[in-house]
């Protein structure tokens, strides 16, 4: 024990001592400013949440190319759209076009394996081209829109049959399932959430649901290791066990999942999965079992929790500005009418729903800070010298509600979106680069169908006096603090289309 106690005293005297002299040998060229930092920590003690707002408080005073370090990782925090656009240029693309490689992500992301956390490369590429062109092109989507119409059906069926007790109703648990089940149906052909779960698959879906409670939990949670290595062997803080402790569980269920869809064998499904287990016949090397599962993890990650946070903060907005929900209806009247229920195919003539989506993104990113890239060389950004190894952390959140360049930038206007060019580098909810979300099409399509069919089939009223409150809870992704409830009150000719 004395032993022990006098290594770890040695290690403690002797890793701040290091850090001084990377960084001083660092320091000869020039760095991007910053505050001054402590041994050891950098500058972790300054980190409050929000952690945007932080960030933008301290860019206000030492610019919109700012150098942090936390723990051992140095960091670079732009808050510019010209700042963006260097960091994504052509040249500095592929240099950014990594991702930290914490130990977290290595157990999240069966090591640095999956579409989100491989190092750019061959394997990157492969997973990223299988993504786009089997599973989220625009063909693809187009052979698919029937499922999430249904699904969205079927949500608002059972919104409608809770309306008639006139109580309110969850909505925020309600665009969960329906995120959830869009997306299991998608890779497996299985629902985990609602009414609609197969008898035979109910102890299935109770552990998928508290698999993917906890997983999105521990994703939100610091992990002290990720900074302190130090701290990290030591187990400080217990989140790295845990997360190795749910991986295995996440592992398991995904074997099980593989296994039962090969025997199965049902090559012409079209759902995700059993196109991987085609692919893996073709390319064994490539395809295989620890590669399926992380794509699937990645998809069940990214298509579920940052869409219906979305749908939560934009119904939340249409329900304080009652005149924008009317414009919407009037919109959906005109072009889609009240015969039938509103599908994917009606979202092109539907621009203000457009807009809607745009401003809600705008003004609530459920990523206001894009997910980190990490430099893989010495790169100049800003006239600084950013060097090999820093993590990039773009601050989606400041730039999207920069006074410089949006006119009122903390109101929901969403007709600020019939005059605005395009400008990639100042709306950012999808990210931008080669690691930029490739679902993008498919994120617009769901928000749009959910949205503009809620809007459609229902009269909606707040619970209470006041405004619905937006406070924020802030982890990875920035959620409401209190769940969305609202009175729904179905249309009288919508009903029978909801049945």
């Amino acid at each position: 024990m004395v032993e022990t106690n006098s290594f770890l005293s040695i290690l403690l005297l002797i890793f701040p001592l290091v850090l001084i002299i990377i960084f001083k040998k660092r320091t000869k060229s020039k760095l991007p400013p910053g505050p001054p930092s402590l041994p050891f920590l950098g500058h972790l003690h300054l980190l409050k949440q929000p952690l945007h707002e932080t960030l933008l408080n301290l860019s206000h005073k030492f610019g919109p190319v700012m150098f942090l370090r936390f723990g051992v990782r140095p960091a670079v925090v732009v808050t510019s759209p010209s700042a963006v656009e260097e960091c994504f240029s052509k040249t500095n693309d592929i240099l950014f076009a990594n991702r930290p490689l914490t130990p977290s992500a290595k157990h999240f992301n069966y090591n640095f394996t999956t579409m989100g956390a491989a190092p750019y490369g061959d394997l990157w590429r492969a997973l990223r081209r299988v993504a786009a062109s089997e599973f989220l092109s625009t063909a693809r989507l187009d052979a698919t829109m029937h499922l999430r119409e249904h699904e969205v059906k079927l949500m608002c069926g059972q919104i409608m049959n809770q309306s008639a007790s006139h109580e309110a109703v969850d909505l925020k648990s309600w665009f969960q399932a329906l995120l959830n089940n869009i997306t299991t149906m998608a890779i497996m052909g299985k629902r985990y959430y609602g009414d609609q779960i197969n008898i035979g698959d109910k102890e299935q879906a109770l552990e998928f649901q508290e698999m993917m409670e906890e997983l999105f939990k521990l994703l939100h949670t610091p992990n002290v290791g990720d900074f302190l290595p130090v701290l990290g062997w030591l187990g400080v803080g217990g989140v790295e066990k845990k997360i190795i402790g749910l991986m295995k569980r996440v592992d398991k269920f995904l074997e099980e999942v593989i296994e039962e869809r090969r025997r199965i064998g049902s090559c012409e499904s079209g759902f995700m999965l059993d196109k991987l287990l085609v692919l893996q016949q073709e390319e064994p090397e490539l395809y295989t079992d620890q590669i399926i599962k992380g794509l699937i993890l990645i998809m069940l990650i990214a298509g579920t929790e940052t869409p219906y946070l979305t749908l939560e903060w934009s119904m939340s907005l249409l329900l304080n500005n009652q005149n924008v929900m009317k414009t919407i209806k009037n919109e959906i009247n005109i072009n889609v009418g009240f015969d039938r229920l509103l599908q994917e195919s009606d979202l092109g003539k539907l621009s203000y729903l457009q807009n809607v989506i745009n401003e809600s993104l705008r003004l609530y990113p459920t990523l206001p800070l894009l997910l980190p890239r990490e430099a893989s060389k010495d790169i100049t950004l800003g006239g600084y010298s950013v060097p090999r190894g820093t993590m990039l952390m773009v601050n989606a959140w400041a730039i999207q509600r920069d006074p410089i360049l949006w006119d009122q930038p903390d109101k929901f206007i969403p007709e600020r979106f019939d005059r605005i060019v395009e400008d990639k580098y100042r709306m950012l909810a999808f990210s931008v680069g080669r690691r930029g979300c490739p679902g993008t099409n498919l994120g617009y399509r769901i928000l749009g169908l959910a949205l503009g069919t809620l809007v459609q089939a229902f009269e909606w009223e707040k619970i209470g006096v006041g405004n619905v409150d937006m406070t924020a809870f802030y982890g990875l992704s920035m959620a409401k603090l209190k769940p969305l409830q609202a009175l729904p009150k179905p249309h009288s000719n919508m009903i029978g289309h909801l049945l």
